[in-house]
C-alpha cells in the first residue's frame, strides 16, 4: 500500500511563505521554549532569584540555541527548507554565539563581582554548539546522550550558577535533581523527535497492516505513526515550561 504524504513541512511547527515563516521555522519555536524553560528552573532552584542574570540566562540560551545551534543544524543540508542561504545562516550563527558568549562573561565578571564557576560554562557551552551542530569530531559526540546533557542539563546548571547560589548542601542536591529530569526529559524529546524527523523528511512510501486481536486488521501510515510522536512530544513542549513557570512563581 502506497501511503499518502502526509505534510510537505519537515516538522509539525514548520511554516512557508517567506522570510518570516522561515525564521519562524528554523527557531524550532517550541523546542526552543522547552529548552530555555531548563535555565528558568535552575534559577527558580535558588532561595531568592535575582531578575536581572535570569534575564540574561535566558537571552543568552535563546541566542545559543534557539538561534546559533538551530541556524548551524540548517546549515548541514537544509533539513527544514529554509530559503537561508549556508554565509548567512554561518554568520547569524557566529554573531548571535559570540553575544551569548559576551552576555556570560559579563554575568561572570561584571554583574555583582566575580562567578567563576559560570565563567567555565561559558566555554563549555560554546563548545558544545558547535562540537554538536557540526559534528565534529566525527560526529561521536552527534548523539542522544550529548544531546540530553547540552540541552536539558546543562541549563539548569548554568541557570543555577548565574544566580551565583554559593555552597548550599540543599541547593545542590535540589540542582542535581533537577539536572538529572531535564537530562532524562531531553533525552526522551530526542527519542521521539529523531523518528519524526524519519517519517517527515525521508520516508515517502509506507506499507504495513496491524492485525488486531479480534481478527480486525489496521492500515499503517505515516500519519497513525506520527500521531503518538508528536503527541508526545506537543504535550511535553507545553508541560515542561509551565513546570519551570510554577517553581519561578513559587518566588513571586
Amino acid at each position: 500500500m502506497d501511503d499518502e504524504r502526509v505534510s510537505e513541512r519537515p516538522a509539525y511547527y514548520a511554516r512557508r511563505g517567506g522570510a518570516l515563516a522561515d525564521g519562524w521555522t528554523l527557531l524550532h519555536p517550541p523546542y526552543t521554549l522547552w529548552h530555555l524553560s531548563y535555565g528558568v528552573l535552575g534559577a527558580a532552584l535558588v532561595p531568592r532569584v535575582a531578575w536581572t542574570p535570569l534575564l540574561l540566562t535566558v537571552l543568552g540560551f535563546f541566542l545559543a540555541v534557539g538561534v546559533a545551534a538551530h541556524a548551524l543544524d540548517e546549515r548541514v543540508g537544509h533539513p527544514l527548507g529554509t530559503a537561508f542561504g549556508d554565509r548567512g545562516l554561518a554568520l547569524g550563527a557566529a554573531v548571535a554565539l559570540l553575544v551569548a558568549a559576551a552576555l556570560g562573561v559579563y554575568g561572570a565578571f561584571w554583574w555583582d563581582g566575580t562567578n567563576w564557576p559560570l565563567a567555565v560554562a561559558v566555554p563549555v557551552g560554546v563548545g558544545l554548539v558547535v562540537s554538536y551542530n557540526l559534528e565534529l569530531a566525527g560526529g561521536r559526540l552527534h548523539n542522544d546522550l550529548t544531546f540530553g546533557l547540552g540541552w536539558g542539563g546543562f541549563p539548569v546548571v548554568v541557570g543555577y550558577l548565574a544566580q551565583a547560589p554559593g555552597l548550599d548542601g540543599s541547593g545542590v542536591l535540589a540542582v542535581v535533581a533537577a539536572t538529572a529530569a531535564a537530562v532524562a526529559l531531553t533525552y526522551t524529546q530526542r527519542r521521539l523527535s529523531t523518528p519524526a524527523r524519519e517519517l517527515r523528511r525521508r520516508t515517502m512510501d509506507l506499507d504495513g497492516t496491524v492485525r488486531r486481536a479480534d481478527g480486525t486488521d489496521v492500515p499503517l501510515t505515516r500519519a497513525t505513526l506520527l500521531v503518538p510522536l508528536e503527541g508526545a512530544l506537543r504535550a511535553m513542549s507545553f508541560g515542561v515550561p509551565l513546570v519551570a513557570l510554577a517553581a519561578l512563581l513559587s518566588h513571586a
